[in-house]
């Protein structure tokens, strides 16, 4: 019988919010699985929730991190590398667009609205891994969260559809570059879920909905579908996958159309 067993092995875990996160559905298998594992967080409004979540983890390391914030990304993986030595494991589950730009038209997406969704959601992965780099050792796997937004049209997802694409695209050019230091950069495409995040989507219930009915499985996955997928994703059984967009959606996206 295989087991994963990550002790000795260090991950850090970016962008949990609560134990709804899919941030916490992947961290929460990695801690079952014995790896030390650092948290970062947005505002120290979200500690307190984080500082509950972890307190039956002893060793986790807990820092406020801005991911657009080039002098918080160096402070935090300065106490990283002090603290831990090097990573074998990064969660990248950081995204954000203004409401008002999901609920009008996808033409009237300001500039300002573009620029900070694709920056947050996008290009903040290749400033994660830029500072990574230098700490993560010959094995370890990088991993972000999308959604098929990216290659379909969902409505009102708008620019955070085109931002997940960019996020996609990113890690492939990602894992060509870093694949030669034995790293690897790979995205969960995760179906529909019930996260903080998911309440800015105007219409988000039915979407919810209509992807259950839609999916070959007759249900949406589950956060700790996602989990159970990040683990796999950050341990040496997918030693041999990188640069690719992982579903956990239980086959909704390979629907084009269900019969009733």
């Amino acid at each position: 019988m295989i087991s994963l067993d990550l002790s000795g092995k260090s991950a850090l875990v970016m962008g949990v919010a609560n134990a709804r996160s899919l941030g916490w559905a992947i961290a929460e298998q990695l801690l079952a699985a014995g790896a030390r594992v650092a948290f970062s967080y947005q505002g120290e409004r979200l500690k307190p929730e984080l500082e509950k979540l972890t307190a039956g983890y002893p060793g986790t390391l807990l820092q406020q991190a801005d991911a657009t914030s080039e002098d918080d990304l160096s402070a935090l993986f300065s106490r990283v590398k002090e603290e831990f030595g090097g990573l074998d494991a990064v969660v990248h589950a950081v995204a954000y667009a203004p409401r008002e730009a999901m609920e009008g038209r996808f033409i009237d997406t300001t500039p300002q609205d573009w620029n900070t969704a694709l920056s947050v959601s996008a290009y903040s992965l290749i400033s994660v891994c830029r500072h990574a780099e230098p700490l993560l050792r010959e094995g370890s796997s990088v991993i972000s969260l999308t959604y098929h937004a990216s290659q379909k049209v969902v409505p009102k997802y708008n620019v955070m559809g085109v931002a997940k694409a960019a996020l996609e695209a990113a890690t492939r050019y990602l894992a060509a570059e870093m694949g030669a230091a034995g790293v690897r950069v790979n995205t969960i495409s995760a179906g529909p879920m019930r996260t903080i995040a998911a309440r800015s989507i105007p219409g988000f219930s039915t979407m919810y909905d209509q992807a259950a009915k839609a999916a070959p499985l007759g249900r949406n996955a589950t956060p700790r579908e996602v989990g159970k997928l990040g683990l796999f994703l950050l341990s040496d059984l997918a030693s041999g996958i990188t640069g690719q967009v992982v579903y956990v959606d239980a086959g909704s996206s390979v629907m084009a159309m269900k019969l009733e």
